[in-house]
């Protein structure tokens, strides 16, 4: 069998043809890749138009190169990462502590056993446990004793004084019946002393005639 040169040719050719296509669109996805990974790492345009340039130059080096430099972290990851940390320090934040002594308390104390550093309060009205600072109890709303409410409406404001004057009259009225019952307590003391005094004085034969 002859050997034929010309075949030779054409298979070096399409060999030839079909590794630079290969290089070609090999060295095209790096460059799409490289763009898409710099854009979901960093805001600013004029490093990713750097980073598509030093792969589209350098190709492999220049790849290699680029995952040296770029960040180590995309932006989401960076976003999900500051929010756990918002997170733990809110945490932090809202976790109990004894202003005395700093250590860790339960939302349900009203003293520090540490430091016995008063923590909490009752309300007078609804004994439910309130914070020293609330002036106002936030499940009744009763205001702190001294402590006036600020948004009282008209209605509740006369509710009150009308209720107060209720009390007050009530109260005299009470005072009244009592110094009453006194003052007929001591009639009935003079009237039976003084009928005792009466009937020592009599003698038998009145006694009879009275009889």
């Amino acid at each position: 069998m002859a050997f034929d040169p010309s075949s030779l040719n054409n298979f070096l050719l399409i060999a030839a043809a079909w590794g630079g296509a290969f290089i070609a669109s090999f060295w095209l996805s790096l460059l799409v890749w490289t763009y898409r990974d710099i854009r979901s790492r960093v805001k600013d345009p004029l490093v990713r138009i750097l980073a598509v340039l030093v792969v589209a130059v350098l190709f492999l080096p220049g790849i290699v190169v680029y995952l040296i430099l770029r960040p180590p972290q995309t932006m989401e990851e960076e976003y999900q990462h500051m929010l756990e940390e918002e997170a733990l320090l809110q945490a932090i934040e809202e976790r109990s502590a004894c202003p005395g002594c700093g250590r860790h308390t339960a939302e349900d104390w009203i003293v520090c056993p540490n430091c016995h550093t008063k923590l909490m309060k009752n309300c007078h009205a609804c004994d439910r446990l309130l914070k020293l600072s609330w002036s106002l109890c936030p499940y009744c709303a009763t205001p702190e004793p001294g402590k006036r409410r600020e948004d009282i409406s008209i209605k509740e404001a006369i509710q009150s004084v009308e209720i107060k004057e209720l009390e007050e009259v009530d109260e005299v009225i009470e005072e009244d019946d009592v110094n009453d019952v006194v003052e007929l307590d001591e009639v009935d003391d003079l009237d039976h002393s003084g009928d005792g005094e009466d009937l020592d004085d009599l003698s038998d034969e009145d006694l009879i005639n009275a009889l």
